[in-house]
């Protein structure tokens, strides 16, 4: 265990909520078609923002979000309205928590817990609070802030200059390879939750630590 950690920074989307169950809400309103639009989703979702930021065409990830479903919804030729976008838009501020998450946290509360999330405060806020997380954070931190997607080295360097610590004294988790290699690469020490038992990326960047869950982190409690 490394003890020079002095802030635990979390992903959110397929880290700390499981993005994967409103695969429930587009089953409710498209029947047999749930998990085809849940998995198309989020690929254009992850596509649109890093197409944007390579393209320097900047918008919230909630917009991205709502632009990732329309498509997906063409995709599959499935019939689309105002009504059904903003149901499943409203469930995704109602994404449930993995299992461990809220008994890891509460029992690292002493420590500094920070969130640092692609998600624009207008999807974020309301997600952690209808969790009741909120209060377990130091800070919840959004990309928006400075409008540069993870993995651009300018939004790892956004969230650190707030933290007042080295880049090795920063330990962040994410469930997402590209996330932990972005991380990786700024100089952060990373944990990467792999909760799908993936292969690591082959871009050189080798994680830090490699947990099945948010369990691994009870280490440094």
């Amino acid at each position: 265990m490394d003890n020079s950690i002095k802030a635990f920074v979390f992903d959110v989307y397929g880290t700390l909520f499981d993005v994967t169950a409103i695969k429930k809400e587009c089953e409710d309103l498209y029947p047999g078609c749930g998990e085809k639009i849940s998995q198309t989703w989020r690929t254009k979702q992850v596509e649109y923002f890093m197409l944007r930021q390579l393209m320097g065409n900047y918008d919230t990830l909630y917009s991205i979000t709502h632009q990732a479903l329309k498509y997906t919804l063409k995709e599959n030729g499935l019939q689309s309205s105002e009504q059904n976008e903003q149901l499943l838009l409203e469930a995704y501020l109602h994404l449930p928590l993995y299992m461990e998450v809220e008994a890891v946290l509460a029992q690292l509360e002493d420590k500094n817990l920070v969130v640092f999330s692609n998600g624009s405060h207008d999807m974020l806020d309301p997600l952690i609070e209808n969790a009741g997380l909120t209060d377990l954070f130091s800070r919840i931190i959004s990309i928006d802030e400075v409008k540069q997607f993870k993995p651009a080295p300018a939004s790892y360097e956004y969230a650190w200059e707030k933290f007042g610590i080295e880049k090795h004294e920063v330990l962040f988790m994410s469930s997402n390879g590209w996330d932990i290699s972005g991380a990786k690469n700024f100089g952060f020490q990373t944990a990467w939750i792999n909760r799908k038992n993936l292969p690591k990326e082959e871009l050189g960047l080798e994680p830090d630590y490699i947990f099945k869950d948010l369990n691994g982190l009870l280490k440094w409690k």
